[in-house]
């Protein structure tokens, strides 16, 4: 049935024609309790009855920060209660650092918490529309971003291991106004949302209405901008996926080779580096980062080692390619402390997952650390080791070098040590005199490097 008040094709029908063909086991709705995502809880109910796929549930997100959050959250849950909706509310710690927007910190939040929440497959349905659609585009535009960032909010994205969708971007704020109003829906009314110390809600409350007055389409035009510039963005991903397979990099790797980074012009090599980062789900830099990286770790000497830290990571130069780490505080205070272990239970430390895998023949031997002083130790200068099947004892150092370990993982990387002899450095060597011999049981040391593991 169509709903007249909301145009000529109704909210419900655009919830069904963006979720057709899905087949997610749930369908949340981003429920903050105001009117816009209250119209999307109902409307989605309505859409659960003409064959919206998945089982609808609601989220909302307490941020903590106003002190009627409790009460919000009590109205969610009634909302979601009178529509006969399971109802999840999630609490985050929204506080900015210093120099951070606080929408920023909060957005971040949000979105780190919704992600956290989705299993596999499952949409999640928020209710932006062409307005605020408009406003973002302006706020990137004051924030000077490219075209990926003027491209705004996609109608679908990936979040977490699910999806993200926005079916009412073409839609305006007076429709979704007329559907609450014809359907007498009550929602919670947030005056930090008129606050005009916010960059959006000085956008809205400001800088629309007398857009809108002079340009009376001026949501509508900026919308389609927006639009047109997720087109130019699509094409420039295109190119630069092109690119990184010419360059042989996989969609998963954490280094970039630095030959055929060089080889390209420099707005191309800046595309491709943005596309590399954005694989990574990495913050994209800014540009005078961006320059940095396409200047200093390509241009310095070999036998430097540049690192340039943004948004909480880093790009380290190894070997003549670009590494992507997240900026390990462990790496100066990489488990300063012994730590006894058994080998049975799993370990974080060093900035890693530490486990011991039970096999036949390989590994560590069982019968030569059973009974014995098993630690793990930071790597202080001068360890050694005679590696299995190699005749000579070789400096952990010179191993470093030869087999070219990173600096960053070499300071990180546990030592496993039995009654005070370094036995093994876990996922490359283990001492002969530890190693498991053909018919004995053993003990496989597997090391993730938290760092760079951006999945």
């Amino acid at each position: 049935m169509a709903d007249s008040a909301a145009g000529p094709e109704s909210l419900v029908d655009d919830l069904l024609r963006l979720t057709r063909g899905a087949a997610p086991r749930l369908v949340w709705v981003a429920l903050s309790g105001g009117r816009d995502s209250t119209v999307l809880l109902h409307a989605a109910a309505r859409a659960r009855d003409l064959g919206l796929p998945g089982e609808l549930r609601a989220v909302h997100v307490d941020h903590g920060l106003h002190p009627e959050s409790g009460r919000w959250d009590d109205r969610c849950r009634s909302l979601a209660d009178a529509l006969a909706v399971p109802y999840r509310s999630l609490r985050v710690d929204a506080a900015h650092d210093s120099g951070e927007s606080p929408e920023a910190a909060a957005r971040q939040a949000r979105y780190a918490a919704l992600a956290g929440l989705l299993a596999d497959g499952d949409l999640l349905l928020a209710a932006h529309h062409r307005d605020d659609q408009a406003e973002t585009l302006l706020l990137q535009l004051l924030r000077g971003a490219g075209v990926s960032g003027l491209a705004a909010m996609p109608a679908r994205a990936a979040l977490g291991r699910g999806t993200l969708l926005r079916p009412w971007l073409e839609r305006g704020r007076d429709e979704l106004a007329r559907y609450a109003g014809r359907h007498a829906l009550q929602w919670i009314d947030d005056p930090s949302n008129r606050d005009a110390r916010f960059d959006r809600n000085y956008l809205r409350e400001t800088v629309m209405p007398a857009l809108r007055g002079r340009w009376p389409s001026a949501a509508r035009t900026l919308a389609r901008s927006a639009a047109h510039c997720a087109e130019a963005a699509e094409l420039l991903a295109g190119r630069a996926d092109d690119d990184l397979a010419a360059a042989g990099v996989a969609n998963s790797t954490s280094s970039l080779p630095l030959a055929p980074l060089r080889a390209l012009d420099g707005a191309r090599r800046r595309n491709l580096l943005r596309r590399w980062l954005h694989r990574q789900q990495a913050p994209i830099p800014s540009t005078a980062v961006l320059g940095r990286l396409c200047g200093e770790l390509l241009d310095a000497q070999r036998d430097r080692d540049p690192r340039i830290a943004w948004g909480g990571v880093e790009a380290r130069r190894h070997r003549d390619a670009l590494h992507l780490i997240r900026s390990p505080a462990a790496e100066a205070e990489a488990a300063d402390a012994v730590v006894a272990w058994d080998l049975r239970t799993p370990l974080h430390i060093g900035g890693g997952r530490l486990e011991a895998v039970a096999v036949h023949g390989d590994g560590v031997s069982v019968a030569a650390v059973d009974g014995r002083a098993v630690e793990l130790r930071p790597r202080r200068g001068g360890e050694s080791l005679r590696p299995a099947g190699d005749a000579h004892q070789r400096t952990l150092k010179r191993l470093y070098q030869q087999h070219g370990v990173p600096r960053w993982i070499r300071q990180r990387l546990p030592l496993l040590f039995v009654d005070g002899r370094l036995a093994a450095v876990p996922g490359l060597w283990i001492d002969a005199e530890f190693a498991a011999g053909p018919d004995e049981a053993g003990r496989t040391l597997r090391w993730v490097d938290e760092a760079t593991d951006f999945r």
